[in-house]
Parts: C-alpha cells; sequence; structure tokens
C-alpha cells in the first residue's frame, strides 16, 4: 500500500512534509504542490525533500498539473474542501484523502489507536490524557492536529504502543477508513463555518470519529451538549460518558471534586487549571486513562501539576500580584467566552486582531470580571465602540507592544492580564501562536525588571 504510485501531496506545512518524505522512501513518484512562496518554507525541509527526488511546485496550482496517471491526492488538512485539485480528483475518480488516513492505513494491528475531537477543548483532553498515559509508564505517543503527524511516527512504533491522537475537523473531513480504538468527544458549537460550509455538514464531519468504530470500541461522550447526545443514535461502539452537572455512571463533578464510578479522584481545588470547561476536559481525560488502565494516584499527579497547553489560556506568571495569562488561541468569541468565565473579578481584557465581522456582543453576559479592555489589530475600532457601549474603561491600540506598554501604567495588585482576543492574528502575525509569544516575552521581560 502507497508503494509505487504517483501521489499529488497538496499543501506543504507539517503533514505535507512528512506526507512527501514517507512517501518518496516507498519508491512513489511524489509531486508536492503548494500556493505560498518556496522562500517562505522551512528551507532545511526543501532541500531534504528535494534530495529524497521529490518534485516541488510551489506558489501556484498549474490547471494541467493533476490528470488521471495519478493514484492518490493527499491533501494538507488547511486546504479548502472545494479546492480545484479536489473537485478535478473527484472527476477523475482519485481518492482524496489526507496524511492521518495514510498513516492509519499503515499502522501496526497491535496498536492502541485513541482519537480526540470537539469544538473546545480537544487539545487540552489530548494533552491531559497523554501525560497520563506517559506517566503510568506506558509508551505512548502524541499525535494529531496538536503538531505531530501521526506518519511521523509509523517507523518508531513497538507492539502494544498507545497513540493520542487530537483530530480536527479538518483532518476528518477526508478521513475514510480511520477507526479510534476509543473515540472521545469533548462539545460540539458552531465553528469552522468557512471551511465545511454549514454547521449540519460540521456535525457531520466530526461524528465521523465514530463512523468506523465497532461495539467493542468504547466512544467518550460529553453528557452535559446536547449536540453530542443528539449523535448518540448513530453510534455503534460501546458508550460511556462524563459530566460536570450530574452526578452519573462514569466520570463527574460533585461536592467541589473530580470522581468516577463513585471513587473521588481529586479535590477541585488541588486541580491546577481554572474554568468549568477544564473540569469537563478533565474528566474526559480520566474517562480515557482510566480505560487504558492508568492507577487514580497517577491520574491525581498529573492533574496537580499540569500546567496547561501553550496558548490555551496558559498561566505564565505572577509579577507584583499581577496573573498573566496567554489565551492567545481564542480566535472567535465562543473561546474567550470560556476564558472570561474562569475569572470573578479584575480582568484586563486584550481583545482584538483581524477584522472578520466578529460580534463582541456575545461576550455581553460573561464581562463581570473585567474592569478594563484594550483594544489592538485592526478592528480596534469596533472595540473601542464595544467598550464604550458597554461602559467599561476602553483604550485600543495597534499593536500588543503598545497595549502592553499601556497595561504596565495601569495595573493593580489583584489584576488578572488576558490576552483573549476572541479574534484572528492574520492582520499583524502568520499565525497565532506568533501573537501568544510575543505576548509571552513581553511578560518575561517583565519578570527579569522585578527580578533586577
Amino acid at each position: 500500500m502507497f508503494q509505487n504510485n504517483k501521489i499529488l501531496v497538496l499543501g506543504m506545512a507539517r503533514s505535507g512534509y512528512e506526507a512527501a518524505k514517507f512517501l518518496s522512501k516507498r519508491g512513489n513518484t511524489v509531486i508536492l504542490n503548494d500556493g505560498g512562496k518556496e522562500e517562505k518554507q522551512n528551507k532545511d525541509q526543501i532541500e531534504e525533500l528535494k534530495e529524497l527526488g521529490v518534485t516541488l511546485i510551489f506558489g501556484n496550482h498549474p490547471d494541467d498539473l493533476l490528470d488521471d496517471t495519478f493514484d492518490y491526492v493527499i491533501k494538507n488538512p488547511g486546504i479548502p474542501i472545494d479546492h480545484k485539485y479536489v473537485l478535478q480528483a473527484r472527476e477523475l475518480g482519485i481518492e482524496v484523502i489526507n496524511e492521518a488516513e495514510m498513516a492509519y492505513r499503515l499502522l501496526p494491528e497491535d496498536i492502541t489507536l485513541i482519537g480526540i475531537t470537539g469544538t473546545n477543548g480537544k487539545t487540552t483532553t489530548t494533552t491531559l490524557t497523554y501525560e497520563m498515559i506517559k506517566n503510568s509508564g506506558k509508551r505512548v505517543h502524541l499525535a494529531g492536529n496538536i503538531g505531530y503527524p501521526l506518519i511521523s511516527f509509523l517507523e518508531k512504533l513497538e507492539k502494544e504502543d498507545i497513540i493520542v491522537m487530537e483530530v480536527s475537523c479538518q483532518q476528518l473531513e477526508n478521513m475514510v477508513k480511520f477507526r479510534p480504538h476509543i473515540a472521545l468527544m469533548t462539545n460540539l458549537s458552531m465553528a469552522h463555518i468557512d471551511f465545511l460550509k454549514t454547521y449540519e455538514n460540521y456535525k457531520r464531519v466530526k461524528f465521523k470519529l465514530f463512523q468506523n468504530q465497532e461495539e467493542k470500541d468504547i466512544a467518550i461522550l460529553n453528557m452535559d451538549n446536547e449536540e453530542v447526545m443528539a449523535g448518540e443514535k448513530n453510534i455503534k461502539a460501546t458508550t460511556k460518558y462524563f459530566s460536570r452537572k450530574h452526578e452519573i455512571n462514569g466520570a463527574y463533578y460533585k461536592e467541589d471534586a473530580l470522581w468516577y464510578y463513585g471513587e473521588k479522584i481529586i479535590d477541585r481545588q488541588d486541580f491546577f487549571l481554572k474554568g468549568d470547561h477544564n473540569v469537563e476536559n478533565a474528566l474526559g481525560a480520566i474517562m480515557i486513562a482510566k480505560e487504558i488502565g492508568v492507577e487514580t494516584k497517577v491520574i491525581k499527579e498529573v492533574l496537580k501539576t499540569f500546567r496547561g497547553v501553550s496558548h490555551r489560556l496558559e498561566f505564565i506568571r505572577q509579577v507584583d500580584e499581577v496573573e498573566y495569562y496567554n489565551d492567545t488561541e481564542a480566535t472567535n468569541t465562543r473561546c474567550t467566552q470560556i476564558a472570561l468565565s474562569s475569572f470573578k473579578e479584575n480582568v484586563i481584557l486584550i481583545l482584538g486582531g483581524l477584522e472578520r465581522g466578529q460580534d463582541f456582543h456575545d461576550l455581553d453576559a460573561y464581562l463581570t470580571p473585567v474592569k478594563t479592555i484594550v483594544g489592538i489589530g485592526e478592528c480596534r475600532a469596533r472595540v473601542k465602540e464595544y467598550g464604550d457601549e458597554k461602559r467599561i474603561k476602553t483604550a485600543t491600540f495597534e499593536t500588543l507592544k503598545e497595549a502592553m506598554e499601556y497595561i504596565e501604567n495601569i495595573k493593580e495588585k489583584g489584576d488578572i492580564v488576558l490576552l483573549s482576543p476572541a479574534s484572528a492574528s492574520w492582520d499583524q502575525y502568520k499565525q497565532c501562536e506568533d501573537r501568544g509569544d510575543e505576548f509571552k516575552e513581553f511578560v518575561k521581560e517583565l519578570k527579569e525588571k522585578e527580578d533586577e
């Protein structure tokens, strides 16, 4: 399988690079096409692929590139579903899959595969699950949308290894045979409509995580989310549940503690991460870890020490009794709602970025802890209008640097500086992680000043 074929890899990035590298070593004729400029790519990766014999085409998508001589199109998850090569491949009868689906078809049979998806919380749940299994002493690999292409692990796998994989809707769209032994859905709400066109299609794609599961497999669902539970009827696997709101047969929250089938796992005060959403993420991770056989003492230790996923309500540090949180991954209002729900008062909220018509009024019910709004980026004028309308002290600046300088002059002991922009970062940054890294660097510099 995937040997001596002619294959188009559509899109570079991490998964495209790993797919092209892997395929070229199996005797395939590999053409990698990316609409971006070659000079914007990783130079070392470009040279490596060239030495392996991969044909590289950057800067455009030639009309005459794809024809019926190709056996597969391996599509980067970020490529639109209506890209011209995707539509042409469908007409020519060429299968379009992604790197993760390709890797799945090559996995050894004795591997345990865990797949985690959902609108929010999947990265934290995936990382918590991975840390719990790793700390139990089992061989485990962290893969998928979290930044580690599944194909890159194939040559490292040993018998009875475990793979914990974050799976995005973009990946699921081009998955056909993918079947996790344990699959978990954190929650569902409207997202990625620009990519999947309708909310109904988005939900359909998300539930593809469970479509190939059999009764002996495990499906773990968030009982508190109506959209998740509405899709339960189509799941063939054995279903299990977690709930923050109700005591159930499964993992649940009661009396300020996290429980598993009547066994108390940890008191809420001993679980470091803030927010009700992180309680849900932890409950989901507990369900998976227990299925794998992880002991309670290991689970408890991870929950006590885990400091969060980078760029997702990430606690950076406290300086002069002011706490700094990096939530740059909050590129929509729903994520910022979740962040604001984690605090009770004294929040200085950094809001704004790319102008794409986001409705800041989605935050109205969550503004109670906010004392000041600092608007940044392309949509900062609308942030100012919003803050003034809500009668919250609001100042705006073009750059994050200017915003941080202002915040340093107005902050008071007990304040919480929260970067949770409810906006994409592409007005000033290549990716939102760059915005978060810049924020963290500012906070690091504050630390150095305080230590002098």
